[in-house]
């Protein structure tokens, strides 16, 4: 009889062509999926709750398997972690039931974009937090974050070509973001962070909105411009795409409880 197990991940993606497994070149499920079917003795497929890009990072991704295995749960934490490289890490592993799916059960998820603002960047950072030299008012962003919370059709901030937009089926690219705010940073004044948690996001959106409210708050941009950028619908209405390494995927939430590390 088979038994699904749920996974919570934490990994530094700069060494990784994002989550999903491809045929060539390194990633976070094809890592995972290479250890699991030799701890498990079977071919296992990992389900993830997201697909993170190349050179993005987790510090709470979720994921599940199924497996016929009878051997104890501690395998899939310290077990697997004895068997990973250490930039990937797996901070829990729990039963979970046999309906549940790590993408299709999550009900929100949280991103952060970490961004300096400083004329030198420190180089111990440059792997994880964006530079965008210049002055920046946090206070500039205030209706831009009120604008884009809420439900909206986010085509402004989808990368291009990434979805079929002739699709009859599906929510095209309407999502509903529960929270936007930007706040400064491990204390450092050049410090900066914008966290979004929404019911899903499309194809580099979080970083697309990170970079056009990085502009607004450097008066790249006007204080205003949120709203008829969302409402034209068009990918060149927004701003730059910020880079990969800025961005963290920080936590997923299921009902009814949390998952419990």
């Amino acid at each position: 009889m088979s038994r699904v197990i749920r996974l919570l991940i934490a990994y530094d993606g700069g060494n990784y062509l994002g989550w999903q497994r491809q045929l060539q070149g390194r990633t976070i499920q094809g890592e995972l999926e290479k250890r699991l079917t030799a701890l498990c003795g079977q071919v296992i497929t990992l389900h993830g709750a997201g697909r993170t890009d190349t050179g993005v990072h987790a510090l709470g991704m979720v994921a599940h398997f199924r497996t016929a295995t009878t051997i104890p749960l501690v395998a899939f934490f310290k077990g697997l972690n004895s068997m990973l490289p250490g930039d990937i890490r797996i901070l829990a592993a729990e039963p979970a039931p046999s309906d549940f799916h790590s993408r299709f059960s999550a009900l929100a998820k949280t991103y952060r974009y970490d961004f300096f603002t400083g004329a030198v960047m420190p180089p111990c950072q440059r792997q994880y937090r964006a530079h965008f030299p210049g002055p920046f008012d946090p206070h500039r962003l205030h209706s831009a974050l009120q604008t884009i919370t809420g439900t909206h059709d986010f085509s402004s901030f989808e990368r291009a070509g990434s979805r079929d937009k002739n699709a009859l089926s599906g929510r095209g690219a309407v999502r509903t973001l529960f929270a936007a705010r930007c706040f400064p940073n491990l204390g450092q004044e050049e410090c900066w962070s914008i966290r979004v948690t929404g019911d899903g996001f499309l194809r580099q959106m979080v970083r697309i909105l990170a970079g056009t409210l990085i502009t607004i708050g450097q008066e790249k941009t006007a204080a205003n411009a949120m709203a008829g950028i969302l409402a034209a619908r068009d990918r060149t209405r927004a701003g730059l795409t910020a880079p990969a390494c800025g961005l963290f995927l920080e936590q997923i939430a299921y009902s009814p409880r949390p998952f419990q590390p």
